[in-house]
């Protein structure tokens, strides 16, 4: 059973409509299996036109901040992680070139 996270490594900022209003947090998505561990980087923007509400910055929680994520983002983010811990648990099998047996 895979564990997975959410973090923001980064956000960026303008000073209109508001102070250090955010329109950019990056984010990774880490999954842990036993002993198999994998992670991949998003980058959400957002519009000031969509967000109802302000924040001040110095008020801002991570959790917060990874609510405002789409969910599907999120759903994608960890189904790719899967996706590698599951190659790390059963690795793909690669075809290999066999030389032609009729020519010795």
């Amino acid at each position: 059973m895979t564990t997975f996270t959410t973090r923001i490594t980064a956000m960026y900022t303008v000073q209109q409509p508001n102070p250090n209003y955010v329109i950019n947090a990056l984010w990774e998505v880490t999954g842990v299996d036993g002993t198999y561990t994998a992670s991949i980087q998003g980058n959400t923007q957002f519009d000031s036109t969509e967000q109802t509400t302000f924040v001040p910055y110095a008020n801002l929680t991570e959790a917060l901040v990874i609510s405002w994520i789409p969910e599907n983002q999120i759903d994608s983010a960890q189904s790719c992680v899967q996706g590698q811990i599951d190659s790390l648990i059963t690795p793909p099998v690669s075809p290999q070139n066999t030389p032609l047996p009729w020519i010795a």
